[in-house]
């Protein structure tokens, strides 16, 4: 499998080559305000992901980080500081992914104007 995305201007452009894991949207409070709703990712090993450009990474807390285009302000990656996995945002995948959500997560923390109301997995 092979996947390809970018950000809004193109100044970031990033191939996935292995199987992606994890399709979720995340409905925490940093997700919904940095990208102003949920975010939508999978994540794949950081060798099954090239990133062409150089985004900027924001340590959003101790434990991870996002990185973004410093140009457009798309929100394209995130990365556990322990982990040697990377996700990165759906959205910004050029045309069909051929993916399917597999969960919810931090359902809590999500807004209180929409409902989940699509049957998938709930963290």
């Amino acid at each position: 499998m092979s996947l390809q995305g970018s950000c809004l201007c193109g100044a970031i452009r990033f191939e996935v080559t292995g199987k992606p894991q994890g399709v979720s949207v995340c409905h925490c409070g940093q997700c919904r305000r940095q990208s102003g709703h949920l975010w939508a990712s999978a994540y794949v090993k950081d060798d099954e992901l090239s990133i062409h450009g150089e985004p900027q990474w924001y340590a959003s807390s101790a434990e991870a980080k996002r990185g973004f285009c410093p140009t457009c302000g798309s929100f394209l990656f995130w990365k556990h500081r322990d982990e040697d996995t990377t996700s990165f945002a759906l959205g910004a995948i050029d045309g069909p992914t051929g993916l399917t959500l597999q969960k919810h997560i931090f359902t809590a923390d999500k807004g209180d104007y929409y409902e989940i109301s699509d049957g998938v997995e709930q963290r």
